[in-house]
């Protein structure tokens, strides 16, 4: 090309319409990240919460194992909540298919029992994250044990970007640790995510004074301390986990998870449940 030729060229710079810029995805509060499905509907009373849930809850009416009906209903549960913008994270014992404490009482090594017993809870969180994702709901696993085969390893920076991109996240077996047991798991990663409340799942609607199965005079707590339920010996949450949540001020709810809808009563602030505070 010669020089006049290139001099005649239009080398004014073309007009372009700037890209979108899209925010960080972490920028501002760290719960505005997930956008509920229905905006219309009124705003959760929790927008980042941890549901324990027992091994025995996937077990149904069953003596051992999983009942995918079971599963399937928690699932549904749950996806409700997510609907909702709640950022949801799960720990899931494995007394339904394992116990550490009761194979170490029959003379196995407590540590063995407490490892086979963590390997119970990854399966019992792959049954779950199944149902979860058949219901529509991006869910991710991750253990405390390595095992990449199945599941995530646990990073607490990646297990809060996938509650913030709307995944449910199910942690599985434990804290890694034998003599921990999954109560202690989820109040500890209950604070690591930063949940404002540990929802306890159990068979019946709250806490009583006894046995309620057992005892029909016992009557249910609507409130109640931390330092009186270990005081009582009350069987909500093993001595470990109430102590963690009452030097870290992490309320725990405790509710009938039988009940189909109670997941997103709770979350929505109805009075149900028995609530465990300073």
């Amino acid at each position: 090309m010669r020089l006049g030729d290139f001099l005649s060229l239009n080398l004014e710079p073309k007009s372009f319409r700037p890209k979108t810029q899209v925010s960080s995805p972490r920028a501002g509060s760290r719960y505005n990240q997930f956008v509920p499905s229905d905006p219309s509907s009124p705003p959760p009373h929790y927008k980042r919460i941890l549901l324990k849930l027992s091994g025995e809850a996937l077990m149904g009416d069953q003596n051992y194992g999983i009942d995918p009906a079971v599963a399937t209903r928690i699932a549904q549960d749950i996806a409700e909540i997510q609907a909702l913008g709640v950022q949801t994270a799960v720990v899931i014992g494995g007394g339904n298919i394992f116990r550490g404490l009761a194979a170490s009482a029959r003379g196995m090594d407590r540590s063995t029992g407490d490892y086979m017993g963590m390997l119970a809870t990854v399966i019992n969180a792959l049954a779950l994250q199944d149902a979860l994702e058949h219901n529509g709901v991006a869910t991710r696993v991750l253990t405390a044990i390595e095992m990449r085969a199945v599941a995530e390893p646990f990073i607490r920076r990646r297990a809060v970007r996938h509650l913030e991109k709307g995944r449910v996240v199910v942690f599985a077996a434990g804290t890694g640790n034998p003599y921990f047991t999954t109560d202690t798991a989820a109040a500890l990663r209950a604070m690591e995510m930063k949940a404002e409340v540990i929802l306890k799942g159990t068979k019946v609607d709250g806490i009583y004074t006894a046995d309620p199965v057992k005892d029909p005079a016992a009557t249910r707590y609507d409130t109640i301390s931390y330092l009186q339920v270990l005081q009582e010996r009350l069987q909500v949450m093993d001595a470990t986990a109430i102590s963690l949540c009452m030097d870290n001020k992490l309320p725990i709810l405790v509710f009938n998870l039988k009940t189909p809808g109670n997941i997103r009563r709770v979350v929505m602030g109805e009075t149900i449940g028995t609530l465990v505070t300073a």
